[in-house]
Order: C-alpha cells, then structure tokens, then sequence
C-alpha cells in the first residue's frame, strides 16, 4: 500500500515534539478518519528556522507531517505558504489515493501556524481553542 518513502518517513519521523513559545502553532483535523495534526513553527525574521509535529493518526499522517516540517524549514513565511498537498505527496514519492487527506492536514496544519504567527505579529491573535476539520 505504501513506498519505501512514506513508510521509511512514518518509521523514522523528523521533527517530532512541539516548538516552546512556538512563534506559530497550527491545529487541524480530518473529521472522517480521526487524524489530528499540530504543527509548531519557530521564525526569525520571517524565516522558519524550526518545525515541529505532534500527530494522532496512521502512517499516511505521520509520514506527512514529517515530510512537510522538513519541507518547510529553511523557508520564508511566503515560500512556506506556497507548500501544497501536492508537493507534500510529490516529496513523499506517491500516497495512496485515499491517504491523499493526509497531505491536505499537513497543508493546512502549516497555513494555520503561518495565520497564528502573523495574528501574533500584528498583535490579532488567532483563537486556538478548537481543532479546525478539514
């Protein structure tokens, strides 16, 4: 079901924790199948220089949210908003097509921790007290 890629990216997951004070925190999940995905961002100067996940879900889900925090550090906020499912499944060399919502979590895990960032930048923050479903 899964390549060498994703099951060797859900064996060995990178980044794996939550950033303290992170700059950035984003929340997401699929009301489907049960994955919750929380990405946490630390930003110098606009620049991701720190991702990290905490995931509760499958292989698919994990494999994912490791794959986009590692895609992401290293980037501006702007290149960073610019990662997309797709280049997340593309990293990933393929998923299965109904893993495919994993990737969208890890997506929109990364813009809402962007949104919280800029909410905090410009001091409008973002309410975090619920899990946003995607």
């Amino acid at each position: 079901m899964y390549n060498q890629k994703v099951l060797d990216a859900f064996a060995n997951p990178k980044n794996v924790g939550v950033i303290e004070n992170a700059d950035g925190e984003g929340t997401v999940g699929n009301a489907t199948c049960g994955d919750i995905m929380k990405i946490t961002l630390k930003i110098v100067d606009d620049v991701i220089v720190d991702a990290k996940f905490q995931t509760f879900g499958c292989a698919a889900a994990i494999a994912t949210s490791s794959t986009a925090t590692q895609m992401v550090i290293g980037m501006t906020v702007e290149e960073a908003l610019k990662v997309t499912n797709a280049k997340v499944v593309e990293e990933l060399e393929g998923l299965p097509p109904q893993k495919i919502h994993c990737s969208v979590l890890a997506e929109e895990a990364i813009k809402k921790a962007i949104e919280d960032y800029r909410g905090k930048k410009n001091n409008t923050p973002v309410d975090k007290s619920k899990v946003d479903f995607v």
